[in-house]
């Protein structure tokens, strides 16, 4: 194994209290050194990477996406809806996926997530027509190919229409087919080890759209089996009023009832949360992912990330479906995030490093990962590298701040395990003008087939 130094950069974000401001030195897929300011490793280094003009961050960590839907972006009859009713667009549109059609939107998605200095993508795919069973399976065989760490999450819808759920009855799933395949993904594909590459969790779609014996049966399954749980949840005031209808309850005591209060769950979304009931989550070690972009297109609510971290939530960043981005730019995400935040709290109360702090460690605790989301000896070697040579960062003068304050869009560099995924802004390996042809023309037969034809 190689010993790397990737010297002095331009600007550092370890995650801690370290001083790496002489670079990382890093060996097989750990961090095992971290260099402080004019000094040199210890250990005998086979190659160095200058990094005198990047900044550089801990990987970012997607913790909420729907890779399927870069397929239908600024999808016209979907446009200027809130979330219920775009929901009821699209649904009859994505029910026409296809196993072709999910591969290249899984690849496009993790190749435009990584140039964004992505190296940890969740993705929470509850869409199981017939024929596109095996949907997850294409999936982790995607991110294998690439190279990127990946936690898919298996969700489920099982409760339709004409029960009283949101989606249609073509678009759901028997809860005992949901089940089996539940336990079989995890038993194919779930890597409990440290520096685990491949992770499977569940994760029913929303109180609006499965039964309560699914969720109690999820539970079940998931502390039998050691993995996490994630669902959508308080995006909207018309879920929080669907809850109270439907069950009695709000969305947090039914989170309580069914079995999901505790450390093993993450959330989607969660803006609507009253005082006591942050309490609670905070106390239970739930997580949640700030969606931001998303939050905004759909006029959704702004997340209470600071009284959610207060009250000991383990709060991520993850840039939600690219139907309701309309991207996949975790670096854009992030800069989105420290705005959208600032409007609740103010300029002086949230800072670059908090948003940093959201998109890197927050969200790997949000999903029950402490070996990423720092810069740390021991730590995955996961590691993006941004230059400021574009026009937007000319008169910058705090090269960490400017990598938010003037908008960076895309890594140089990014490494996932120790190993290189993009180099000089590319994807090592992939044809980008071949994929954006196979995507594009995969985007028009899905919407040719919503319409008959």
């Amino acid at each position: 194994m190689e010993t790397i130094w990737i010297k002095n950069p331009l600007a550092i974000y370890t995650g801690n209290t370290q001083d790496a401001q002489g670079g990382i030195v890093v060996k097989g897929n750990q961090i095992i050194e971290l260099i402080a300011q004019h000094q040199t490793p210890s250990h005998t280094i086979d190659y160095v990477v200058d990094a005198s003009q990047h900044v550089i961050t801990p990987g970012l960590i997607n913790a909420h996406h729907h890779f399927y839907q870069t397929l239908t972006r600024a999808y016209p009859d979907a446009l200027n809806k809130e979330l219920f009713h775009w929901l009821t667009s699209l649904y009859p549109v994505w029910a026409n996926l296809d196993e072709e059609m999910m591969s290249v939107a899984t690849e496009l998605a993790l190749v435009e997530l990584m140039l964004s200095g992505c190296t940890t993508a969740s993705d929470h795919h509850y869409l199981l027509p017939n024929g596109l069973e095996h949907a997850i399976d294409l999936q982790v065989e995607t991110a294998q190919q690439l190279g990127v760490r990946a936690i898919f999450t298996r969700g489920s819808m099982s409760l339709g229409e004409d029960e009283g759920g949101l989606p249609p009855r073509h678009t759901i799933q028997t809860e005992q087919a949901i089940v089996d395949d539940s336990q079989r993904l995890i038993r194919q594909y779930h890597q409990h080890h440290e520096g685990a590459m491949t992770q499977i969790a569940l994760a029913p779609c929303s109180p609006f759209s499965v039964t309560t014996d699914l969720m109690k049966e999820t539970a079940r399954i998931a502390s039998q089996e050691n993995v996490m749980m994630h669902t959508h949840l308080c995006e909207t005031l018309d879920e929080e009023d669907f809850c109270v209808e439907r069950f009695g309850l709000r969305p947090v005591d039914y989170l309580e009832d069914v079995g999901w209060l505790n450390d093993r769950t993450w959330l989607a979304h969660g803006i609507h949360f009253n005082s006591e009931e942050i309490g609670r989550l905070g106390k239970a070690g739930v997580g949640v992912s700030h969606c931001p972009t998303s939050n905004m297109m759909l006029a959704s609510g702004i997340c209470k990330n600071n009284e959610l971290e207060a009250a000991g939530v383990k709060v991520g960043l993850g840039v939600d479906g690219s139907a309701s981005n309309d991207g996949s730019n975790m670096i854009a995400e992030v800069r989105m995030a420290m705005y959208l935040q600032r409007l609740r709290y103010g300029s002086a109360n949230v800072s670059h490093f908090d948003a940093l702090r959201w998109a890197t460690k927050g969200s790997a605790q949000a999903m029950g990962r402490s070996d990423i989301g720092e810069l740390a000896i021991g730590k995955q070697a996961d590691i993006a590298m941004f230059k400021l040579d574009d026009i937007r960062f000319s008169g910058s003068h705090d090269p960490l701040a400017a990598l938010l304050l003037c908008g960076a869009q895309q890594a140089d560099r990014v490494m996932v395990a120790g190993h290189w995924r993009v180099l000089n802004g590319e994807v090592i390996g992939v044809d980008i003008r071949q994929l954006i042809e196979r995507h594009k023309r995969a985007a028009s037969r899905l919407a040719k087939k919503a319409l008959g034809e």
